[in-house]
């Protein structure tokens, strides 16, 4: 059996790598996902983790606070004891795919592709510029 979690949320705090004791690089942060709606909604934050060689690559400087991104992987559930001596319990997902979806701007929000007005789309704008597709 495969335990494989897919989802897309919000990066919600800045990537950070780290080395562990052993020198194996590991990229940390956290995402927000949105479940349900209207009045039941919540929030789910899942830490991530994406180990060895994909850690020390260039991903960290674009996993920032507000970044749309699509996350595949392993996911476990952690308990452990806040400060207070409750449980609580941790979403934490080992990644074998982080992809980034959209852009981001400075003040964390989706900004969507401008066209300036005299430049032709490189989109079809109807189905009528689909005439050369073979099926």
């Amino acid at each position: 059996m495969s335990n494989v979690f897919s989802f897309t949320g919000t990066v919600g705090r800045d990537a950070e790598v780290r080395a562990t004791p052993s020198g194996q690089s590991v990229l940390n942060f956290t995402v927000a996902n949105n479940i349900g709606f209207g009045d039941r909604q919540q929030t789910l934050w899942i830490r991530v983790a994406l180990w060895g060689k994909r850690a020390e690559g260039s991903l960290q400087n674009y996993l920032k606070k507000g970044q749309q991104v699509f996350i595949s992987g392993e996911l476990t559930q952690r308990e452990y004891k806040a400060n207070d001596g409750t449980i609580k319990t941790s979403l934490e997902l080992n990644a074998n795919i982080v992809d980034l979806v959209g852009k981001r701007n400075e003040h964390g929000t989706q900004r969507q592709p401008q066209q300036q007005g005299n430049q032709q789309s490189s989109q079809p704008s109807s189905l009528d510029d689909f005439d050369d597709v073979p099926f």
